[in-house]
């Protein structure tokens, strides 16, 4: 048994604000050239011929590439996702989207490559471009490897039919705008070749996923790869799986025959990576006169590119939510000339609750009845989809504390002014589905006290650096600062990625198996049950005997133990999505106080109020940090962001900073509340956690948008909700 250690500081926290961790972009090696990408300046067509010979006479430049031998056969076996898309630029001469790359040039200087790139002439033969916008929306291809994250379409009972007849009925359509995750550190990649290995520093989320392709690519072993990715700057789904430029990037260095650099600006990160994309939701909600929801139907479309389907499964939080005995959802997409939409933070249920959010919303006002007394109405026992378990499940306690500690009982009557500004109110729920990866881990304890924590894991700024060795010191009985983290590299223990929620579950699993593995070997060194065994302030206790870890060691004359420790699925699988039996999710409830500057058209939160039924939760300080995180992503998503696809160009119109407005400290007051009910998931395993990295943003949109409605009397079902909207006459 492990004593929790409560409210653990940053343990990377000093290395990060000193400049001491080192990103992907931070590696040099010898005799490397430096790459640029050639982008397409056509939105659809094909290149017809390549003038490279002014570019060639910049001083340093080495290479202009304008094509790369086609990927080994094995490639086809790679599964989609991890691998972001199938297509592949500069196989072949047919251009797909603005930005797309026709051609790579390699110099001995950034500046070198940067300067030559204007000077490469690319002809054209253009033709029309779809806009995905606007483009006709249809069924997804059933053979996109995202189209296995879910149904494309789900029916229970009779949907339809009990709405046309339902007392009481709601409809509203719902949008989005695409979203680019803008992480602070663009993606990034040194790739060298040695005696036939390829060696990569690349900045992602899952480094086995980037060995596995990269071998494919070229048709050689697992074991002839080596990602290493100590540090990520920020992932938010845009370095979850394997895109292009890290193929181009290995390619290129084959075969110039020296390391290739390549970092992505910020204009290829809105062209080369993955986006939120737009998606329009349609909400259909029939109740009886008490609020009782008698059906659901919820249809989402969202764009994606011509060359892959990406399904965005909205419609997921229609079936987990609320109980209901109808319920029908369905999935489309419509395919345009703009690179790949991917996940982004976060995905499914972070646009889902914003409509799904938002319908509840309207339907409370359609019955006079409170929101949250309309969800306390509705709430699901079970899994409303077909009456699966929940492994656990407080969104209940949650209500009642979130609703205690925002005072949303007592809360200020809607358009109550404060001064010129008109004060609203809204709530909405935050849920989020779970996954579990397969993950190993091994720990090391030395005769010192001092512990190392060794798995393949991906830090990516989330807290993973500081509670995968919190649980170790847990389970050893040591003080955390004793713990070094050693991680992002694939000659370590397999781990499993940095996303989908999962990394707490499985790590954290492999890493207390691991630890308490440590534990039984010392037991065996002093021919003590295991079983009976307890740790302690570096030390080792059965019954009324105590040993130090220093003494057991000295006296078995070694330096070390080494445990291991795997988090094993069901049936050998490398993931699923919770223990078989039960479903499991992650639940929430967002309060949240707005002001709305009725002459200008100005939106300002005032304050927040959040709390979570998310299991153990591991480390109360990084716990609260995501959450708070997670609100001001949503604040984005709510009130700012907007990726606009111009219909005219066939590209987005704005692909840096300077252009998109993203959330600052002056638009997020102090007035944040974050907390967690007690709660234990015993299917979740030994630690009784699960992910909360997904839900933090989850439900932040409709509550704003219910709090803004709540001001103003305007619903705005068309995000961001900017001035202009608020100003509206016609709203």
């Amino acid at each position: 048994m492990m004593t929790r250690i409560r409210g653990v500081t940053r343990q990377d926290g000093p290395a990060k604000v000193t400049g001491a961790a080192t990103y992907a972009a931070d590696y040099n090696a010898e005799g490397q050239l430096y790459a640029v990408l050639v982008g397409a300046t056509i939105t659809a067509g094909r290149v017809t011929g390549f003038d490279v010979e002014e570019a060639l006479r910049e001083p340093g430049v080495v290479h202009v590439l304008t094509g790369l031998p086609a990927v080994d056969k094995a490639f086809a076996a790679v599964p989609s996702p991890p691998l972001a898309t199938r297509f592949l630029p500069m196989q072949g001469d047919d251009v797909n989207y603005w930005g797309q790359p026709v051609a790579m040039v390699l110099a001995e200087s950034l500046e070198a490559a940067e300067g030559a790139v204007p000077r490469v002439q690319v002809s054209y033969e253009q033709e029309p471009f779809i806009n995905p916008d606007t483009a006709v929306s249809v069924p997804p291809s059933p053979d996109s490897g995202y189209g296995m994250l879910d149904t494309q379409e789900f029916r229970k009972g009779n949907a339809a039919g009990v709405l046309a007849e339902a007392p009481v009925r709601t409809a509203g359509t719902y949008t989005q705008p695409s979203r680019h995750g803008n992480p602070m550190e663009p993606s990034a990649i040194l790739a060298e070749w040695h005696d036939g290995r390829l060696t990569v520093h690349d900045s992602v989320q899952h480094v086995y996923a980037v060995r596995d392709a990269l071998a494919a690519v070229f048709g050689i072993a697992s074991d002839k790869v080596r990602v290493i990715n100590p540090h990520t700057g920020g992932g938010f789904g845009t370095k979850a799986f394997i895109w292009p430029h890290e193929i181009l990037a290995a390619q290129a260095a084959k075969a110039a025959g020296r390391p290739v650099k390549l970092v992505l600006t910020r204009q290829d990160m809105y062209s080369i990576v993955g986006y939120q994309p737009l998606m329009e939701h349609r909400v259909l909600l029939g109740a009886n006169d008490s609020g009782e929801l008698q059906a659901i139907v919820h249809e989402v479309d969202n764009i994606t590119a011509i060359t892959d389907d990406y399904v965005e499964f909205g419609s997921v939080p229609a079936k987990a939510l609320y109980a209901s005995p109808n319920i029908s959802t369905s999935q489309r997409v419509r395919r345009g000339h703009v690179n790949l939409s991917s996940f982004m933070r976060s995905p499914i249920d972070g646009p889902g609750t914003w409509a799904l959010g938002s319908a509840m919303d309207e339907l409370a006002h359609t019955l006079s009845m409170d929101p949250l007394t309309l969800r306390l109405a509705n709430y699901a026992e079970s899994y409303p989809a077909d009456g699966t378990p929940w492994s656990s499940k407080k969104l209940r306690e949650a209500y009642k504390e979130g609703a205690r500690r925002f005072g949303w009982w007592d809360r200020p009557k809607g358009g109550t002014r404060d001064g010129h500004w008109l004060i609203g109110c809204g709530m909405a729920d935050c849920t989020q589905g779970q996954f579990r990866f397969t993950s190993q881990a091994r720990v090391r304890l030395r005769a010192d006290g001092t512990a190392k924590v060794e798995a393949g894991y991906t830090d990516i700024g989330a807290g993973s650096t500081t509670i995968f060795p919190q649980i170790a010191a847990e389970t050893l009985g040591i003080d955390i600062r004793s713990v070094q983290g050693i991680s992002g590299d694939t000659e370590l223990p397999y781990a499993g990625p940095t996303y989908g929620s999962g990394a707490t579950i499985a790590m954290g699993t492999a890493v207390h198996l691991a630890a308490n593995d440590v534990l039984r070997r010392l037991a065996d060194l002093m021919s003590w049950p295991a079983e009976e065994v307890r740790a302690d302030s570096g030390a080792l206790i059965w019954r009324e005997q105590r040993r130090s870890y220093a003494d057991i060691l000295h006296a078995a004359q070694t330096d070390e133990v080494v445990g291991n420790g795997e988090m094993v699925l069901p049936g050998g699988a490398s993931a699923d999505a919770g223990a078989p039996g039960v479903v499991s999710r992650t639940f929430g409830a967002m309060f949240i106080e707005v002001g709305v500057d009725p002459d200008l058209g100005l939106l300002r939160l005032r304050r927040a109020t959040g709390v979570y039924s998310v299991g153990a939760v591991v480390n109360e300080r990084t716990a609260r940090s995501q959450m708070i995180g997670g609100l001001v992503w949503g604040w984005g998503m709510a009130a700012m962001e907007a990726s606009r696809f111009e219909p005219n160009l066939g590209r987005w119109l704005s692909q840096d900073l300077a252009g998109v407005t993203l959330p600052v400290n002056a638009d997020i007051p102090p007035h944040i509340d974050m907390s967690f009910v007690d709660e234990f998931d015993l299917h979740a395993g030994p630690l009784g956690a699960k992910g909360i990295g997904e839900l933090s943003a989850t439900g932040i949109a409709a509550a704003v948008a219910n709090a803004v409605f709540d001001a103003t009397n305007r619903r705005v079902r068309d995000l961001p909700i900017t001035p202009e909207k608020l100003l509206d006459p016609r709203m």
